[in-house]
């Protein structure tokens, strides 16, 4: 019998974070406490995201309000990459990365949780931003599975082509 396999990825939905961000610039133009502070959120790139506004903490605020649009679209806030806010001109801004893939050392961090703590059946192999984990029993994957929800990593992960 062939081994049973799943790929450990993590991606954001450029569309789901898209929309989250046009919702939160509803938002932040109706709310009465963001009229005349030049608070706005503008989507510069397939993934990067600038929040503007008069003051440093407008501009927290303003990240408050995109980040709970994301969790509400189901993308976890552990794939953004959030600066520090800095001055520019008359306005604070803070640029949000969204990060794709699993850098190397996520992934060696992973594998080695893998390696440590999973059933001794399973294996995980490092392919490119992505780990493909293998094993003989199905039941062995699922509780790895369960093993890297329960641990608190760096990055947010998903479960795909499980076969």
């Amino acid at each position: 019998m062939a081994d049973s396999t799943f790929d450990i990825v993590s991606k954001v939905d450029a569309m789901e974070a898209k929309n989250a961000v046009d919702q939160a610039q509803k938002e932040i133009a109706q709310r009465y406490d963001f009229k005349g502070v030049g608070a706005e959120v503008d989507w510069s790139g397939a993934e990067r995201l600038l929040v503007r506004a008069s003051t440093e903490e407008r501009a927290k605020a303003v990240l408050d309000v995109v980040e709970s649009k994301l969790v509400k679209r189901g993308i976890s806030l552990k794939s953004l990459d959030v600066g520090k806010p800095y001055a520019s001109g008359k306005e604070f801004r803070i640029e949000v990365g969204l990060k794709n893939g699993i850098s190397s050392d996520d992934a060696k961090t992973v594998a080695k949780i893998i390696r440590d703590e999973a059933p001794k059946s399973v294996r995980a192999q490092i392919q490119g931003d992505e780990l493909r984990v293998s094993g003989k029993s199905r039941d062995d994957l699922q509780a790895t599975i369960a093993l890297l929800k329960g641990k608190d990593v760096d990055i947010a992960l998903q479960f795909v082509n499980f076969r």
